[in-house]
């Protein structure tokens, strides 16, 4: 298990953070105005939540970075994880289970111009949540459990390997016999190949 912890780490925050992208642009709430006509007015997540498609975008991030950084980083990387899980997660609750006037008020305000939540409010005479915010919350309920294995299993974590590190071409280059490149990569680095 320890082996996958960072396979596992990385793909969770990657797919997380994708739903939340995708879910951004999904129908969360549809509201039927109270206006004669019984008009409909659908609210996107990113209505719903402004913060939803920015977040979104800083845990995919976040989990394409995860999967490269060292020790510190990776303890940084995972209180963040956490962060961003905890305050969608509480934001995500609230429109799904709640839905208050906040989460539709933009949206009926561009459609209608009516403004001021208690206009919006007399104005709305239902509001019908879609599954979208449930399924988006599951995504940060596995974001959280990211986090958490992310922070339980950091200092167990392999290294990035030599190719992320800039002192793995010299060596290689000291173990084959020296070209033209590696004559400019000398001049390169401030050192005279001919001297």
């Amino acid at each position: 298990m320890l082996g996958r912890a960072r396979l596992l780490s990385v793909v969770a925050t990657i797919l997380a953070g994708a739903l939340g992208v995708i879910s951004s642009t999904q129908t969360w709430v549809v509201v039927t105005l109270a206006d004669g006509a019984a008009h409909t007015v659908d609210v996107a997540g990113a209505a719903a939540i402004p913060v939803l498609a920015p977040l979104s975008l800083a845990t995919l991030a976040l989990g394409a970075a995860l999967s490269i950084v060292g020790l510190l980083l990776r303890w940084v990387f995972g209180v963040l994880t956490l962060v961003i899980a905890v305050a969608l997660g509480i934001l995500t609750s609230l429109a799904a289970f709640a839905t208050p006037v906040a989460a539709y008020a933009a949206s009926v305000t561009s459609t209608t111009g009516i403004t001021g939540t208690d206009a919006v409010a007399a104005l709305v005479s239902s509001a019908t949540t879609t599954p979208w915010p449930y399924v988006t919350l599951v995504a940060w309920v596995v974001l959280l459990a990211a986090g958490i294995m992310t922070l339980a299993t950091a200092t167990r974590w392999g290294g990035t390997g030599r190719r992320y590190r800039t002192d793995a071409g010299a060596a290689g280059a000291a173990s084959r016999p020296r070209d033209a490149v590696d004559s400019w990569d000398d001049l390169s680095r401030g050192s005279d190949p001919t001297a």
